[in-house]
């Protein structure tokens, strides 16, 4: 039976080895350590050497949102955020209409889509015991009906340092996007190309410790090399232990200032290498203090606290 269904009483206790790191002799990053020398680099610009951290940037969600709020100008919003990320996570299109080809950031190219979210959901009606009824496919998520957006000439073009693929593990088109997954592995290993694999938490996926130590742990097997998930308030540890490669976090919905940053402090006191944000940073009032004092909470080990005061005394300075 599959362990996700196996009960308590079924099973020996799950050892997770929370305080013991997993060894990567001669290189930085956890699972890295025996890739070839081009991946290893381009690794290198997406994670900072000196600690293994990173702080992505993310403004993708156009490519299946539209013009998000705080994204409908792109060149006026993110361009001045560019400096304090690490990397960049966006989609092709806006790389070359909007992003200087002089950057010297690190790219994450949205490699997925094909929906939206206009995409319908597959409901009719019927009848129960002579009482209409509406009904509709259980576990079904539209939005996990993508394909792979780009190949891997594209990428190569674009100087990508990692292709960032969404995973629907649980929905109704899983192994499409597994398939999406290991098909962009393949090329992408090919060309010292990284692949992170994005777990997507539909409207019928639960956002348990549970559930994304299945998802994160079925990416990495599958070959890749990051893996980004939420984070979860229990436990959260035991996904980044079972998860042999680096795991970053997703932002989500919009949190207030603080308690964003105790989000990005406490995924990384747990084991994740870093944050891919957006919302948390291009929807704050400051953004421009919000992304100094998230990095100033991975990479320099502020407080909550610490960076709450940063944000607000560069806000109070005028800073945007």
């Amino acid at each position: 039976m599959a362990d996700i269904l196996t009960s308590a009483a079924d099973k020996k206790d799950k050892e997770y080895f929370t305080s013991t790191p997993q060894e990567a002799p001669g290189f930085f990053l956890k699972g890295c350590h025996q890739y070839d020398w081009g991946l290893k680099n381009r690794l290198s610009r997406v994670f900072n050497p000196k600690n293994g951290r990173t702080v992505m940037l993310a403004f993708d969600h156009g490519y299946f949102q539209g013009p998000t709020t705080g994204l409908e100008r792109v060149d006026q919003t993110i361009l001045p955020l560019a400096p304090y990320a690490d990397c960049l996570m966006l989609t092709r299109g806006i790389q070359r209409s909007v992003i200087p080809a002089s950057t010297t950031k690190a790219i994450a190219l949205r490699a997925s889509g094909g929906t939206s979210m206009i995409s319908p959901m597959e409901e009719w009606e019927g009848e129960i015991d002579g009482k209409k009824a509406k009904f509709g496919r259980p576990g079904f998520e539209p939005l996990s009906n993508e394909s792979t957006a780009l190949n891997i000439e594209e990428a190569i073009r674009l100087n990508a340092s990692i292709l960032a693929v969404q995973v629907f593990i649980g929905s109704a088109y899983e192994r499409q996007s597994l398939k999406n997954l290991t098909d962009l592995v393949d090329a992408a290993s090919r060309y010292g190309i990284g692949v992170m694999g994005v777990t997507a938490v539909g409207r019928a996926m639960a956002r348990t410790p549970q559930y994304f130590r299945l998802a994160t742990r079925i990416m990495a097997e599958l070959g890749a090399n990051v893996v980004k998930c939420y984070y979860t308030d229990t436990e959260f540890d035991t996904v980044t232990s079972c998860c042999p490669v680096p795991i970053v976090i997703a932002g989500g919905k919009k949190l207030p200032e603080l308690e964003a940053l105790t989000m990005c402090y406490n995924a990384i006191q747990q084991g994740a290498s870093g944050v891919d944000m957006g919302r948390n940073i291009f929807q704050s009032d400051a953004p421009i203090s919000m992304m100094q004092a998230v990095r100033g909470v991975v990479h320099e080990g502020l407080t909550p606290a610490q960076g709450f005061a940063m944000y607000n005394d560069l806000k109070a300075k005028g800073t945007k």
